[in-house]
């Protein structure tokens, strides 16, 4: 079965940047300390150890490396928060988000990214990985 790429994957630009209250919000609960994928890097953070508390938007064709590589550098005892799309129905969220995901929130209606004029065609979801993780904790929040 094949489908149209072009319907998820419609912009030349695969790095969305994070809308800035998004990030605030987020930057005051958890005081980020790196980036592992920023804008321009000029380091590859799919390669590197992470700080100790860690923000990351990965850009949209690499979410599984990203997510496979937070969840490594948490159980270094690292905190990993994502931003990424609530595409639920993936492998990627079933054999990794789901089962090992401190916390999954999810945002009720559409983020709009900073270089866009319009939403994003997805819903978007906050994945947080943390070393401790009793259960589950799953939260559902308004757009920010």
């Amino acid at each position: 079965m094949s489908f149209n790429k072009k319907l998820f994957f419609s912009s030349i630009n695969q790095n969305g940047r994070t809308p800035q209250k998004v990030y605030d919000e987020l930057n005051k609960e958890f005081n980020f300390d790196f980036d592992p994928c920023p804008k321009d890097p000029d380091f590859d953070g799919l390669t590197i150890s992470w700080s100790s508390c860690n923000f990351i938007n990965p850009p949209f064709k690499e979410q599984r490396l990203w997510i496979k590589k937070a969840y490594e550098e948490s159980l270094k005892n690292k905190i990993c928060v994502m931003l990424l799309p609530s595409r639920t129905d993936t492998r990627i969220f079933h054999d990794v988000i789901l089962p090992y995901a401190y916390q999954i929130r999810f945002i009720k209606g559409r983020l709009k990214f900073q270089q866009y004029k319009n939403s994003a065609p997805f819903p978007s979801m906050i994945v947080i990985f943390k070393k401790k993780r009793k259960s589950i904790i799953l939260k559902f929040l308004s757009v920010l």
